[in-house]
């Protein structure tokens, strides 16, 4: 089966370097465009630079701007980006943040971060 490359970039937000870096290898691997970013401040620089994405990846603890300071930022301050869906990622115990796409638990296993990205970025995996 031929693989569909999406028009719009995957944002990764994670402050962990290594897991940011696997997951933006796993993905690519699929055909998928990546941008990353460490924290919630650099990835509302991104978002200045970037078109809309099709889906954020969005880690919930971080340094310098954490996940749900970054979700309230993105609602409130890119009326554009609304309809963008949100995935969260998180390594203790916790329920999705409302108007997010739900949340997958770290450690990450690849088959499951590509069918979720495939589901919410509209894109058959």
């Amino acid at each position: 089966m031929a693989k569909l490359v999406p028009h719009k970039p995957v944002l990764v937000v994670e402050d962990d370097e290594d897991a940011r870096a696997a997951i933006a290898e796993i993905l690519e691997a699929e055909g998928y465009e990546v941008a990353v970013a460490a924290n919630g401040r650099e990835a509302l620089d991104e978002l200045q630079h970037l078109p809309p994405p099709s889906l954020i990846l969005l880690d919930l603890r971080m340094p310098v701007m954490d996940g749900p300071e970054f979700l309230r930022h993105l609602r409130a301050d890119w009326p554009r980006l609304k309809s963008v869906p949100v995935l969260l990622l998180s390594g203790v115990g916790t329920e999705p943040l409302p108007d997010t796409g739900g949340l997958l638990k770290k450690p990450i296993v690849p088959d499951e971060l590509v069918a979720t990205v495939g589901r919410l970025s509209g894109r058959t995996a």
